[in-house]
């Protein structure tokens, strides 16, 4: 197997070395643990904000490292900001049609 691109290019090794993989995978197991830690605690209204905080730290060391978007193209971060950009507009649409629904 060549370390060369289709176009000629020497192709970058970006993979992290196996310590930061058991890492990342212990801090997503740490933060499971803690999810569910503040899911029996009743926080009031900070139920919510807090879990989704923890959710978007799990998913960013997620993205970041297992999917290699980090280390990536331009255009592939392009990409996943969009999708993340439509997701969040289809969020707020529901919200809208949820908060505001006529009874």
């Amino acid at each position: 197997m060549s370390n060369t691109t289709n176009d000629g290019r020497i192709a970058e090794a970006h993979d992290p070395k196996y310590g930061v993989h058991i890492m990342v995978w212990v801090t997503l197991i740490a933060l499971t643990v803690i999810t569910v830690a503040v899911a029996g605690m009743d926080l009031g209204n900070f139920t919510l904000p807090v879990a989704l905080f923890i959710a978007a730290m799990k998913s960013t060391l997620v993205v970041n490292i297992f999917m290699h978007i980090k280390v990536d193209d331009v255009l592939f971060k392009i990409f996943f900001l969009f999708v993340i950009a439509v997701l969040l507009v289809v969020f707020v649409l529901m919200g809208f049609d949820i908060f505001f629904r006529g009874s």
